[in-house]
């Protein structure tokens, strides 16, 4: 086989897939090189969620019409020039490679004037081929065009997302450049929306605030200490605030964002003893150090770093949290709204809402089975009667697993269940006499099962009862949760919610599905489980496996909220309910949910 050298526009094609993953990375790449021109105001408008249009506007120094032309040109750069420049660079750009990969795959148009020149100039560049070059007015700084991105290399378009993925993507990298220069003012818009228009802002705290709203700022602590190899600044959140998903997790070094796994566990670490297992808290970490200690240059995209000295920066950061959490909790936190008012510091519901409830501790004969003792026939709990559940279809319980919904009948005396037979222990569970013991209910599993129940129905029949709130609540999401709810908004109204858009980070729920608690902080909390389960991708999964998810995030909130006590009479309805369903033993993850305690075992105790 012969060799041969690939042409340059070939090579720049390859080249760019490095660079230029999707629309996202285009208007990273952009930021990062309005940024390094020193300009203030930058504005970013995408059409189609960057298909058809990419524009970055800033008011930056500007380029001359030589180097306009220049810098399309592999490597040209003008951070670096000599070997010892690469371990001193503070700037986002110093490859050269962005532009020419940018240009490899799309037709781009920019427009730039030197600050202090008359005029300025336009180039057009279209797979790397520069196409016309002349003067023209325009305002000092750069304007970049980016149109049709992929137009020449179909297979990469085919495999963008929908406009809503794809956007999405464009929020989170203009979020990551926007909390680097709270000194600068940013502007983002789709399709003639504005999605974002920052004003410089006084502090850091003020740019999150910008960015993510009031729900977030006001539930971090700023953590702040130096070394003589680093400093180590931000804000963190309070344990309580802590959720199960991965939002809001932030590393910056010298200005610039990166992915740590090493240092997450740093983090994490901190908080052990503080949070339940498999949650994670938000944090603004920025690191200032020398920049001869860290290599930059390890990954295409410039999101990974290497530290000179990885294990001290881990303990670093350790040590700030973990100070940082001890210093929060021993004073009052200061609400961010009103700084003159000293908070005294709680714990959140949110906390023992991801406690796993632990079963009565009890001994048991495992030689004894309630479903062969013989002579204990009689009516079944509540009077209903559930058929067996079928020999396939996801029925939720664990694999080989068999329901004895008929079986429970047996268990209770040849009479109709009355409710001052029914002990409801700590809301946790319910305690009930049968013919050979006592019958133990989980109440939070016995509605996971009938919430999963519930789903599937709903979401096989495509329609489900909704609710509708006494007053519509507002909840602040954020843009990027807002647009999973708009991308969404036909399978969330077949479950029966009733969310429309307000703003551009805000939605307003004016149903809820039968049965559901409407209270104000109930329904801000079901949103935020909503957003969670949205952007898990849980979405294109199965319905049996989405209703999973909704049932278990959702099992808590109960019919009138999990903070009300239980009366024996709507205990006495779960359990009616729950036999009725075509698998009551097992939750949809394959939890016990109902355990008889016989009479032997009870009598062994005494």
């Amino acid at each position: 086989m012969e060799l041969r050298i690939l042409p340059q526009n070939v090579a720049n094609m390859i080249a760019a897939g490095e660079v230029v993953q999707r629309p996202a990375s285009v208007v990273k790449e952009l930021l990062e090189n309005a940024l390094d021109a020193d300009a203030d105001k930058v504005s970013v408008v995408v059409t189609d969620a960057g298909r058809t249009l990419i524009r970055v506007v800033d008011n930056g120094c500007g380029m001359s019409p030589d180097d306009a032309v220049l810098c399309f040109e592999r490597h040209a750069t003008s951070k670096i020039a000599t070997p010892e420049d690469l371990s001193a660079i503070l700037t986002f750009g110093f490859r050269g490679e962005a532009l020419a990969s940018i240009a490899a795959v799309s037709e781009v148009t920019l427009r730039t004037r030197l600050r202090g020149a008359e005029v300025g100039c336009e180039v057009v560049f279209a797979a790397s081929e520069q196409v016309s070059l002349k003067e023209t007015a325009t305002p000092e700084g750069s304007s970049f065009s980016v149109r049709n991105l992929f137009y020449n290399v179909p297979a990469r378009r085919k495999f963008l997302k929908s406009d809503t993925v794809e956007l999405r993507h464009i929020v989170e990298e203009f979020t990551r450049v926007a909390l680097t220069r709270p000194d600068v003012a940013f502007s983002l818009s789709n399709n003639g929306r504005d999605l974002f228009n920052i004003k410089p802002a006084k502090t850091l705290k003020y740019r999150i605030l910008d960015i993510l709203g009031q729900g977030v700022v006001g539930e971090v602590t700023e953590i702040d200490a130096a070394t003589s190899l680093s400093r180590i600044y931000g804000f963190i959140g309070r344990p309580e605030s802590a959720r199960k998903t991965l939002g809001n997790q932030f590393f910056f070094v010298n200005g610039r964002y990166f992915r740590s796994a090493y240092l997450h566990k740093a983090v994490m670490k901190a908080y052990e003893g503080l949070i339940p297992e498999g949650v994670t808290p938000s944090y603004f970490i920025y690191i200032e150090t020398d920049p001869s200690t860290i290599d930059v240059n390890i990954h295409p995209t410039k999101t990974e770093i290497k530290f000179e000295d990885d294990s001290v920066m881990f303990q670093t950061v350790f040590a700030t949290v973990k100070e940082a959490l001890g210093r929060s909790a021993a004073s009052g936190s200061i609400d961010f709204n009103n700084p003159e008012q000293t908070q005294m510091p709680h714990i959140g519901s949110s906390f023992e809402e991801y406690r796993s409830p632990s079963a009565p501790e009890v001994a048991f004969d495992p030689s004894y089975d309630p479903f062969n003792a013989g002579g204990n026939a009689g009516t079944d709990f509540g009077g209903h009667h559930a058929p067996e559940a079928p020999s396939s279809g996801c029925q939720g319980s664990p694999r080989g697993a068999v329901s004895h919904s008929q079986d429970y009948g047996k268990l209770f005396e040849d009479r109709m269940m009355e409710v001052s037979d029914i002990l409801v222990v700590q809301d946790k569970y319910i305690l009930t006499k049968s013919a050979s013991g006592v019958l133990a209910v989980n109440i939070r599993r016995a509605r996971e099962r009938l919430l999963f129940d519930r789903f599937v129905k709903a979401l096989s029949a495509n329609g489900h009862v909704s609710q509708s709130t006494l007053f519509p609540v507002r909840v602040q999401v954020g843009v990027e949760s807002r647009m999973l709810f708009d991308e969404n908004a036909a399978m969330l109204a077949s479950l029966g919610f009733d969310i429309s858009p307000f703003g551009n980070d805000t939605v307003v729920v004016s149903g809820v599905p039968e049965g559901y608690s409407a209270e104000q902080g109930k329904v801000e909390r079901m949103v935020a489980d909503l957003a969670l389960i949205l952007s898990s991708g849980v979405k294109g999964a199965l319905k049996e496996t989405m209703a999973a998810s909704m049932a278990e995030k959702f099992a808590f909130l109960g019919a009138s909220g999990a903070a009300q006590a239980m009366s024996p009479l709507q205990a006495k309805r779960l359990v009616d309910s729950l036999l009725a369903s075509d698998n009551p033993e097992f939750t949809s993850g394959g939890k016990r949910i109902i355990s008889v305690i016989p009479l032997l075992e009870l009598d062994k105790r005494f």
